[in-house]
């Protein structure tokens, strides 16, 4: 196990157990059939508890990694992703902020600060999940399948598209085909269903299962929605979506995972993906 994990494992042991502080009345009361109950550190706890998590945040199990899972962001560096269109980070509009890997806000504009960034590495059948933290009215999208041979000029790259947003108050929750550009759904194509949603400013964990042609999105660890891609219901619902004039729309066999600068503050953290058989 390695020093960070030993490090983040000894913080949250401390953190389980409150400090008990002994008092002068305590010891002078010692042999009373009555006892000062101890005085509780609620404060400190707690302090230790948050600390704890940060430590713990961004790191694997040893379940973990017996099953394949590496991190795609160690909450310190941003090796691992480039720029979409690009060969290196971008220098603005993406920040690493108290473990968080950050896209920072920019008055709501698709890709017009510091643009998507998308994984170095491709995937085929993989996993991927992630926590995810809106600010009010955010929105903001974790892509797949991204070959960056569609889309660019300035615009958000092309792929299928798990979709970040704040329902409530983004007026994109009521455009399109009901349901279908709200928190989790298959952008533009599937309704996310069942869900159970943090409000923006908490953490909501996503993930994205693709075996072969089979894919599923989870919210919070429930699957909301699947789906065969290239499929005849697939391509049907890729017609009548505004995706309709992208030859193959989502049916390459590999691509890149890429998150999404809309111009709103989002935070992302724990990502990890493990390659499926």
């Amino acid at each position: 196990m390695s020093m960070r994990k030993n490090r983040a494992a000894a913080i949250v042991a401390a953190a389980a157990t409150l400090v008990l502080v002994e008092t002068p009345s305590m010891t002078a009361r010692a042999t009373s059939t009555s006892p000062t109950r101890p005085r509780v550190h609620l404060t400190s706890a707690l302090n230790m508890q948050a600390t704890a998590a940060r430590a713990a945040a961004n790191t694997l199990t040893p379940e973990e990694e017996r099953d394949g899972w590496t991190l795609l962001f160690d909450g310190t560096s941003t090796d691992g992703w480039r720029a979409a269109y690009g060969d290196t980070f971008p220098q603005h509009g993406w920040a690493v902020e108290n473990g968080e890997l950050v896209v920072l806000e920019s008055g709501g504009g698709e890709s017009k600060h510091g643009g998507d960034i998308v994984t170095v590495d491709q995937y085929s059948s993989f996993e991927v999940m992630l926590d995810v933290k809106l600010t009010p009215g955010a929105n903001s999208g974790i892509k797949y399948f991204v070959t960056e041979q569609q889309g660019g000029g300035g615009a958000s790259a092309i792929g299928l598209e798990y979709q970040l947003l704040d329902d409530e108050r983004h007026p994109d929750a009521k455009a399109g085909r009901p349901g279908t550009r709200m928190l989790a759904s298959l952008y533009d194509l599937i309704p996310a269903e069942d869900r159970t949603i943090n409000p923006p400013g908490e953490w909501n964990t996503a993930r994205i299962v693709s075996r072969d042609r089979h894919v599923e999105h989870w919210l919070n660890g429930t699957k909301v929605l699947e789906y065969e891609r290239g499929s005849a219901a697939y391509r049907k619902l890729v017609a009548e979506s505004k995706y309709a004039k992208w030859e193959s729309f989502g049916e390459a066999d590999k691509g890149r995972i890429l998150l999404q600068d809309h111009g709103n503050r989002v935070a992302f953290r724990n990502i990890k993906v493990r390659v499926l058989p």
